[in-house]
This record gives structure tokens, sequence and C-alpha cells, in this order.
């Protein structure tokens, strides 16, 4: 396991796709095990779903696919980043990704090498079912979605519970990532902190995770917040 890696400056890095590919490189060597080149799908897999759906896939799809797409420990520990075989189009976006119970999917747009990614929620009525704006750019999301799966690789490491009033006060004491609140045009949204071999996701000011890479850094942060822990 790497020991130096700063998620807060390495984030404050990413500026394009390029920089987003580094960063889960860099997170997956101090986070979980390093990227081979065995970890991601090949031209023939990727060129065949352009062929089976009549597509051109965006230049970022295919990056992160080619990349990472068979890590599963980074891509699918609750929602589910879908094997190329999966992909399929839904009101002109390129669905990739799956909530866990089946509650949303993602779907990312067709246009530009790097395009924004939405959210389409699972509804009792599907006539107000929309795609509603998550992030600005796939490569991005892709890096929301290492984070986020990094919560739940290792029971052992991470805990949660509801927000209090009080929980303000302990995020100062950790470093906000320099990820946009999202999705993309609701607020309150999700935010992430960054401590010492900490993690945090705060979600609509309501919920906070907490991914350690060790017990005692898990021990340590959920002090910071007081009680009520569920894990």
């Amino acid at each position: 396991m790497v020991d130096a890696f700063d998620v807060r400056a390495e984030l404050a890095g990413v500026e394009d796709r390029a920089g987003a590919w580094r960063f889960i490189q860099g997170f997956a060597a101090a986070w979980a095990t390093p990227l081979t080149d065995a970890d991601g799908w090949d031209d023939a897999a990727l060129d065949a779903v352009e062929a089976r759906l009549g597509i051109t896939l965006p230049a970022a799809v295919r990056e992160a696919y080619a990349l990472f797409g068979r890590r599963t420990d980074l891509t699918a520990n609750q929602d589910e980043l879908l094997e190329p075989k999966q992909l399929y189009v839904h009101d002109g976006l390129l669905v990739f990704r799956d909530e866990n119970q089946g509650a949303a999917c993602w779907g990312v747009r067709l246009d530009g090498p790097d395009p924004a990614v939405c959210v389409r929620p699972d509804l009792e009525d599907e006539d107000a079912e929309d795609w509603e704006p998550w992030l600005d750019a796939f490569s991005l999301a892709c890096v929301e979605l290492v984070l986020s799966e990094s919560l739940h690789a290792a029971e052992e490491l991470a805990d949660y519970r509801e927000a209090d009033e009080d929980d303000l006060e302990a995020l100062e004491r950790y470093a906000r990532l320099p990820l946009p609140e999202y999705p993309s045009g609701q607020l309150p949204g999700t935010r992430w902190f960054a401590g010492l071999d900490v993690l945090v996701r705060e979600d609509e000011r309501s919920w906070i995770t907490i991914r350690a890479r060790s017990e005692e850094a898990l021990v340590n942060a959920c002090e910071d917040f007081g009680d009520g822990w569920l894990a």
C-alpha cells in the first residue's frame, strides 16, 4: 500500500480527463491495489459496444473502461459500473452505472470527448422520471464513482450515521475536497472531505459516511464526530 497520497492535493490537480485518470491510478495504489494492464477492457470489447449500439463512444468512456473497467473493487462495491456487454442507450444517453437496488441509473451524453453525466431515478410514476444533471464531465464522474465505491470496499474500515448540527463544526477539522457539490444544481448535495488517512462524505447535510485506511484512523475520525455510529 502506498503511503504518500494527498487526496485533496491530487484532486486539486485534476483539470482534464488525463488528470482524472492519474488521480484514479494514484488513489487505487494508495487505497486499494495498483492498476495493471489487465484491469481494463480491450479495444475489441469496446468496438463491439459501438457496433451493437450504433454509436461512437466518447473518448473519456473508452479511456476509463480501458484503464480500470474490470476493477470491480473500485467500481462495484455498492452501485455497479456496467460491463461493455451491459451498456445500453436510453433517451440518447449511454447508461453505464446502476444503483444497487435499481433506484437510479447514470447515463453519459454522447456529444464531445468528455461529456456531462446525468442521473435518472426509478420512480413509481414513470411519467415523472427524467434525466437530471449529475456532474459536468464523465471523467469527473469516474473520480466520484471510485471515491464513492471506496466507502464500501472494506466494512471494517468504514462507518456511517445520520448527521447532526455539531457535524458542521467537526467537518471544519477536515479539508474540503475540490469536487463540485453534486448533483449539479441541487443544493444541498454531496460534499467530500479528507483528513489524514480518512475520507468523509456528507450527503445533503443529513448523512455522514467515513472511510479510513486503518482501524486507528477510523476510530479517531469517529471520535471527532461523536456517538451514534451504526456499523
